[in-house]
């Protein structure tokens, strides 16, 4: 199906929703219904579009201004050494080459001195890595290290890669870019990124723009291209004020002096929460969001780097959208609460007022995401279907002009983005709070790993009931409530 097609199929869709409004739609009564929702959705979208109004801000004047001052300091902002370490665990032979060519090559035209640091786990890639070496043949400036470890996890394979590079004692100047096994390097992408290391003194780590490639339906792709898209105009906005809220682990940069901190590579290889119910628990996932806690409570500032991308090959962990969607959604939403409750601790001092209000937005969302949805079923079935009918109507136009504003990302959008926001807000919604009762449950989507605590049975039913009944009792406060008020 074309994309013209596409979009001719939604237009007409919302057409045939218009028509099927009925004239009672419009008396006064209804239309205290309609400015209701009306409120709900300007509230729910306010924060959407305070980013995208940051984003526009920080990608068309703030970040240009940011651009012409590193030009005017030339040389200065060279980093004196890089380090590019890459992380790879069970990922097929093709996207693996792909990646460690990007990496060779990012190397060589970088022009300045580098280390690639290999933290692997099997010998294949070792082998593979070797291979790729001798046929590229870089100059004698840039160095080859290999780490190996045993297959516990990607967190220790940061650290250990992070202790390599501290054995090297760098300076302050230094650089090191942390790259996932499944990113491919975008041309030019280490020169565009580190010259703010030296632009900002307070820099601790930043991120890029990312593209992706997908091995699955259409759907699935659609829907990876739509949070790429999401995330542009997200980090830009948080960029304006130095608070990216993650460094995403599929390839952050990050100062060399901070890495090799102890009190960091410990953040990272064995970051926990202790949790009033649940007890304390190690994180199996999210090593991006410790690195950024880790940078906050250190005093650091982050950033984004908007023209600097690099290509992402997803691998969705099942051929089924659902499935896979609702894995995914299961790990992401997962690091982002377990992050949340101890990130707001830190205080608006430190975060800044702006970022303080935005992690609070995120603990309340998933049950502000549903509001608009519930309202309009209680309305229909205690009143009449024309309510559900209109919220529907509502749903079609905002989410259309949603995607329109995406174009100014740079991605492409597509006629299934409406409906893949939709999706994201009411299932995405579901699955944070699912998330947020059992924030003790993680997994890799990758490969079959979840974190094993050695609970006794006592504690073991004790975590899974209270779970349980505490989720029954959120949504029966919250039915209730609109009930009464609807």
């Amino acid at each position: 199906m074309s994309s013209t097609t596409g979009w001719l199929i939604y237009f007409s869709a919302l057409m045939g929703l218009a028509l099927l409004l009925p004239e009672s739609t419009f008396i006064p009564e209804t239309k205290t219904f309609l400015f209701a929702i009306g409120i709900i959705g300007i509230w729910r979208y306010s924060m959407g579009v305070v980013h995208f109004i940051r984003g526009m801000i920080f990608l068309y004047i703030v970040f240009p201004l940011y651009q012409r001052k590193i030009k005017k300091m030339g040389a200065q902002t060279n980093p004196s050494h890089i380090y590019l370490m890459v992380t790879s665990f069970r990922i097929d032979a093709s996207t693996t080459a792909m990646v460690y060519q990007s990496i060779i090559r990012e190397a060589i035209t970088c022009g300045l001195p580098t280390t690639i640091v290999a933290s692997i786990v099997e010998m294949s890639d070792e082998l593979l890595m070797k291979s790729l070496w001798e046929t590229m043949a870089p100059p004698e400036h840039i160095k080859l290290t290999f780490v190996r470890i045993p297959g516990t996890g990607k967190r220790d394979g940061l650290a250990y890669g992070f202790r390599a590079i501290s054995r090297d004692m760098p300076d302050d100047s230094a650089v090191v870019a942390v790259i996932d096994g499944d990113t491919v390097l975008d041309e030019g992408v280490v020169l565009k990124t580190v010259p703010y290391f030296k632009l900002f003194p307070n820099l601790g780590g930043l991120t890029t723009n990312e593209f992706c490639e997908v091995r699955g339906s259409y759907f699935m792709s659609e829907w990876h291209k739509l949070r790429f898209a999401q995330r542009h105009i997200n980090m830009c906005s948080m960029a304006l004020s130095k608070r990216v809220l993650t460094l995403t682990g599929r390839m952050s940069v990050f100062r060399a002096s901070v890495v090799s901190q102890p009190e960091f590579i410990a953040d990272v290889e064995s970051d926990s929460l202790k949790h009033w119910r649940l007890g304390e628990f190690k994180f199996l996932t999210g090593d991006d969001k410790s690195s950024w806690f880790s940078l906050m409570r250190l005093g650091y500032d982050t950033f984004y780097v908007p023209n600097a991308s690099v290509n992402t090959v997803e691998h969705p962990p099942d051929p089924r959208f659902i499935r896979a969607s609702r894995q995914l959604m299961f790990r992401w939403y997962g690091n982002n609460l377990r992050q949340n409750s101890r990130a707001t601790k830190l205080g608006p001092q430190r975060l800044g007022w702006f970022t303080y209000y935005v992690l609070f937005d995120q603990r309340i969302s998933m049950w502000t995401s549903l509001l608009g949805i519930s309202v309009a079923v209680i309305a229909a079935t205690k009143y009449h279907i024309g309510f559900l009918i209109a919220y529907l109507l509502w749903v079609g136009i905002t989410r259309m002009a949603l995607t329109l504003l995406l174009l100014a990302s740079g991605h492409n959008v597509g006629p299934a983005y409406p409906l893949m926001l939709y999706y994201n807000q009411i299932f995405g919604a579901i699955m944070k709070i699912y998330v947020f009762f059992r924030l003790d449950r993680q997994s890799w989507t990758r490969q079959p790993t979840q974190l094993k605590r050695n609970l006794a049975s006592f504690q073991q039913w004790f975590n899974r009931w209270s779970s349980r009944s505490m989720t029954f009792s959120a949504l029966s406060l919250f039915g209730a409530i609109l009930i009464t008020l609807v």
